[in-house]
């Protein structure tokens, strides 16, 4: 294997092996998906915003809902609500209008601005 090789593979493990959270509890180190969004912003307005209410969601003061899907591991999966690929557009439209992808969702649109979307989908792609 060349020196290149063996370079990219420590680089690739140590990036596996790292925690989405840093030493502060409060401080969430966004997962390598671009957003254009902080992940420390979109907890806080998942908290304000109470998707808690509905979802269990990790990271997340409170949230505890049994209401809608759980939200652990998101980052790891293949659809959004079972109808749209798992990508950062699809996945802040999703967060901004549910109604958009899927008409007569129970998910309400919550009022978020296209910056606070961002802000929450790079949140959830910590979610691993």
């Amino acid at each position: 294997m060349s020196t290149a090789g063996i370079a990219l593979l420590i680089v690739t493990v140590a990036l596996a092996a790292a925690d989405c959270r840093g030493n502060n509890p409060d401080e969430v180190v966004a997962y390598a998906v671009p957003t254009g969004g902080n992940a420390t912003t979109g907890r806080a307005i998942i908290e304000q915003r109470h998707c808690g209410a509905c979802h269990v969601i990790p990271g997340v003061r409170s949230a505890r809902g049994l209401v809608a899907a759980p939200l652990d591991a998101f980052s790891r999966r293949t659809f959004i609500a079972g109808e749209v690929p798992n990508t950062p557009e699809n996945l802040i439209r999703w967060v901004q209008s549910p109604q958009s992808i899927e008409p007569g969702t129970a998910m309400p649109a919550v009022g978020l601005s296209a910056q606070d979307a961002r802000d929450v989908a790079a949140y959830l792609y910590t979610l691993r």
